[in-house]
């Protein structure tokens, strides 16, 4: 397969699915923003932290390290001895909910009951929600094995949905019942989520033309329940050793990975308002990662490692394929960059209006259009350091991915240590602050190797990090127009003067984005490219 035929299979990998996210996206945003206005702080705070944190801690650890081991199975897997491996989740989260409950009951200080009432229900509810989680366990596996994009987009969207409506309809009719509505949320969430993929696969299984048309490794659903045989042992010992060694990984990467949460609920470094706030700002941040720089990534990753050969330098391998590589990750480059830029360059002047209409005054006043204004600069080294490591991953020999892990390791605890600091002397934005920093490591070690890659080549990828001076002026004429406009028509002058406000972003956004298309026409033909791509191979299939 040719470099230019990858590069179209990448660009439909990372169009595939994304109109659906985004609009099952829309939808639960416009409920959460209605929910947000019939609840304090404190209960987003123990529900978004707390209460989340154990969920993820109690599922994470008791199926993570049994996916990767099950999922890296070959060919000759058995997957009756994985069926079986994979049902130990279930004990495994009933161990963990009750461990981990004892803690946030024992531990960890109880917050007031009449600002958040019913505590230690949330907590029996919110363990009992992971553990019926895991019993889809086996289904999610087989369904991750043979690749059922659609069907985990649909599980988990159509899971989200209906726990924010059952949310809705019980903030709005119930709201006495505190923590009880968020648990019962829970618990459909999971219930729903299990009952999606256990319902199409045994709908798969009972047709006979679907079940050899895909080549399932199992041809009844009883094949999916554990089973005891006499002629083979209960599980494959090779997958439950890979097993062990994934858990020990995976136990250090949730400390990591949810450092954030564990540093709140563990040192108390911010009450449970300040902590529902902070949540909040960075759910609303990251919808972007999420949305747009996720995928991308994930698609060109695919890319670069198949045109790209590991272990040998660009001058070393074949120059029309090094040539495409540097020509696309330039591209990505400056398509990261002016995407973050926008972000950041227009979320300044309406952070404050943004919170204010998607949460009201528990937002919009006090600590979050602050916090919102930094994670808009945060979202923009996001935005970078999405690019570069994509292509740095795939590039890497494995000595070099072993080094850069360790670096990693070393990076992430200093960043737990540095949020600590940073909180306990500037509040919740030292979180964000801490996230800059490490992420401004990163992206210095990926732009270090990449640089490197390409010295003894003609191509200059970075170059995609340089603007026109003309883009770059209309930016910083954007931002102090905007900024004007904030401190004359927003937030608190009537919605004449808000929309007066926003008219004037538009403008400014429409002026800066024509400005692009007139000046980066390497970018704009990219774009065509593989939009033109991504068409071509929809009609195809």
């Amino acid at each position: 397969m040719g470099s230019q035929e990858v590069l179209g299979q990448a660009a439909r990998l990372a169009s595939s699915g994304l109109l659906l996210q985004v609009l099952f996206r829309l939808i639960t945003f416009i409920l959460n923003a209605f929910i947000l206005r019939f609840l304090s702080k404190e209960i987003v705070g123990i529900v978004n932290v707390r209460l989340t944190l154990l969920y993820s801690t109690t599922t994470f650890l008791a199926r993570e390290a049994f996916r990767r081991a099950c999922l890296s199975g070959g060919a000759q897997q058995d997957w009756s001895q994985t069926v079986n491996l994979l049902w130990l989740t279930v004990p495994l989260g009933i161990f963990w909910s009750s461990c981990l409950g004892w803690v946030w009951l024992q531990l960890l200080e109880v917050p007031d009951p009449d600002v958040v009432p019913y505590y230690g229900t949330g907590v029996l509810l919110f363990g009992l929600s992971a553990v019926v989680e895991l019993l889809g366990e086996p289904f999610w596996v087989l369904a991750q094995a043979h690749m059922f994009v659609k069907l985990k987009v649909l599980a988990e969207s159509m899971s989200v949905i209906l726990r924010s409506v059952l949310t809705a309809l019980l903030v709005l009719w119930l709201p006495h019942w505190g923590l009880y509505i968020f648990s019962l949320a829970q618990l459909l969430y999971t219930t729903v989520l299990v009952l999606c993929y256990a319902s199409y696969l045994i709908k798969l299984l009972r047709s006979p033309e679907s079940t050899k048309q895909l080549t399932l490794p199992v041809s009844k659903v009883t094949q999916l329940l554990p089973s005891i045989s006499r002629s083979r042992a209960f599980v494959n010992w090779k997958e439950a050793r890979l097993t062990w060694s994934f858990f020990k990984q995976s136990f250090l990467k949730q400390i990591l990975t949810e450092g954030e949460r564990y540093v709140m609920t563990f040192l108390n470094v911010l009450n449970f308002g300040d902590q529902g706030v902070y949540d909040i700002v960075n759910s609303l941040g990251s919808l972007v990662a999420r949305l747009i720089f996720q995928p991308v990534e994930e698609g060109f990753y695919i890319f670069f490692a198949k045109v790209l050969e590991r272990e040998k330098d660009a001058s070393l391998q074949k120059q029309d394929d090094v040539a495409v590589a540097a020509a696309v990750l330039e591209s990505l480059l400056k398509l990261a960059l002016l995407t973050g830029l926008i972000i950041t360059v227009f979320g300044f002047a309406y952070s404050q209006l943004a919170l204010d209409i998607y949460g009201g005054a528990m937002l919009s006043l006090g600590s979050g259009p602050l916090l919102m204004r930094c994670y808009c600069l945060y979202v923009l080294l996001l935005a970078i350091n999405g690019v570069t490591e994509c292509f740095t991953f795939a590039a890497m020999s494995k000595e070099e991915v072993d080094r850069y892990n360790f670096t990693m390791l070393a990076l992430s605890f200093s960043f737990l240590v540095l949020s600590y600091l940073l909180t306990s002397w500037c509040g919740s934005v030292g979180f964000i602050m801490a996230n800059c920093f490490n992420m401004g490591i990163r992206i210095t070690q990926s732009l270090s190797f990449i640089h490197h890659y390409f010295r003894e080549s003609p191509h200059r990828p970075l170059a995609g990090l340089r603007l026109s001076p003309v883009l770059l002026g209309v930016f910083i004429l954007s931002a102090g127009i905007t900024s004007v406009s904030e401190a004359f028509l927003c937030c608190e002058r009537g919605w004449p003067a808000r929309l007066a406000h926003i008219a004037v972003g538009t403008i400014c956004l429409g002026v800066t984005l024509g400005t692009a298309f007139l000046t980066e026409t390497k970018l704009i033909h990219f774009l065509r490219t593989q939009l033109n791509r991504s068409r071509l191979g929809d009609k195809m299939t």
